[in-house]
């Protein structure tokens, strides 16, 4: 018996092979889950559904869309009855510096992952608090709580600590209602996004900087999601998690 058996749960920014999405998703399945993997791409969206099995839906959407976003879970609402868990994963990372980041970038980097958690989770809140029931999971980084990673600049670093008082206010906010909220802070994972960008030197000194002295994998990710989104977490709302190896200790 898998932990999400009979749920029905939405993961943003999931059509990549090897992105936290992916992994998050395939790990729902094994456990149960009905999925619906959104992207920017409907026929790569389609692709990566198709690969979790028959039953899971892949469809088009650009979480900086509102409208887009309210069609798209009201579509899957009417399709199955019930979201029952969300995961706001999409996210895109730039590594300037400070003085690099010129309004376009802030844009595009605070629009994804802020804008898009919120007009994600405000799409599915109506739905979740009507039924009492509701667990929503926003992606943060190390990034956030450190003051910059390996790779995104400040503006990436704003953005997810944005995250994380979304994360905090929604969560109090919606906890009457037992819709939960929580956030996984990832430290340094191995991903499509990280993949080819670091010389040997770069990820020599990456990893002299982790207790565990590993990267992370997607799957480590994936692990603690499926925590949040399930009954083993029921009295977890407002907190970040850390899957970081140790390189963040505080």
């Amino acid at each position: 018996m898998g932990l999400l058996e009979g749920k029905f749960a939405v993961i943003t920014g999931a059509a990549s092979p090897r992105g936290l999405g992916k992994a998050t998703a395939k790990l729902f399945v094994e456990h149960g889950a009905t999925v619906a993997i959104l992207d920017l791409d409907a026929a790569q969206s389609e692709a990566a559904a198709a690969d979790l099995g028959a039953d899971h839906v892949g469809m088009a959407c650009n979480v900086t869309n509102k409208a887009q976003v309210q069609q798209v879970m009201d579509a899957l609402i009417a399709k199955w009855g019930q979201i029952d868990i969300l995961v706001n994963n999409a996210g895109i990372t730039q590594p300037l510096k400070f003085l690099e980041i010129e309004p376009e970038n802030y844009e595009a980097v605070t629009d994804v992952s802020l804008r898009g958690t919120l007009y994600c989770s405000q799409a599915v809140v109506p739905h979740m608090r009507a039924r009492k029931s509701g667990s929503i999971i926003n992606l943060s980084s190390v990034s956030a709580q450190r003051g910059g990673g390996i790779f995104g600049g400040p503006h990436y670093s704003a953005a997810k600590a944005g995250i994380l008082g979304l994360t905090k206010a929604s969560a109090r906010e919606l906890a009457p209602d037992n819709v939960r909220v929580n956030a996984i802070c990832p430290g340094f994972i191995a991903t499509d996004i990280t993949q080819g960008k670091l010389t040997p030197e770069m990820k020599a000194q990456v990893l002299a900087g982790i207790p565990m002295g590993r990267a992370g994998e997607a799957s480590d990710v994936a692990g603690c999601a499926l925590f949040l989104a399930s009954d083993l977490s029921a009295y977890c709302t407002g907190t970040e998690v850390d899957v970081n190896g140790g390189s963040l200790i505080h």
